[in-house]
């Protein structure tokens, strides 16, 4: 079975983001919830596509993947940087922040109704390893693409602290 690594090679922030439904009777607020984050991924997946054709410049997204929870979601995303992060998130005229106000301003009819969280980390470069065996990478591997990991090092402690350059000593 062959054994691969992430492609990506430079500073990285991995930006968590999920949703808990706590009262799913209160239809508006979960609704308003659950639909905001499908909206911006398509608005990020968009100028990916359109930055890789030379027809924008990059927001800085690289990729996301969900996963599913009973009564809850988790999406990990990949960003070139925090304050790509940032500068997407308090943008007015991206989808973040009016998505947002429309969720205080909707959730304020019972705050209790869902947990809204997120966590970034923020990884120097070559901060991030990885290891795929198997058919199909998830996660940076699946964002980014995938090489063999041998261009990295054999160990994870290698492959934690090389770039793309020449392999680990």
């Amino acid at each position: 079975m062959d054994r691969v690594t992430h492609a990506y090679d430079g500073p990285l922030t991995v930006f968590l983001i999920g949703l808990r439904v706590h009262k799913p009777w209160r239809w508006r607020i979960v609704q308003q919830a659950a639909t905001a984050m499908p909206r911006m991924i398509t608005e990020l997946e968009r100028n990916k596509a359109a930055a890789a054709r030379g027809e924008e410049e990059s927001l800085g997204y690289l990729g996301s993947r969900s996963t599913v929870h009973v009564m809850a979601t988790t999406m990990i995303q990949y960003w070139r940087s925090t304050e790509d992060l940032y500068a997407y998130a308090n943008a007015a005229d991206h989808l973040h922040r009016p998505a947002w106000t429309e969720f205080y301003a909707v959730a304020k009819a019972d705050p209790s109704a869902v947990t809204i969280w997120h966590e970034t980390y923020s990884l120097a470069d070559h901060g991030a390893e990885s290891i795929y065996s198997g058919p199909k990478p998830f996660g940076l591997g699946s964002v980014a693409g995938v090489l063999p990991v041998g261009r990295r090092g054999e160990s994870a402690r290698q492959r934690m602290g090389s770039g793309l350059g020449a392999p680990p000593a």
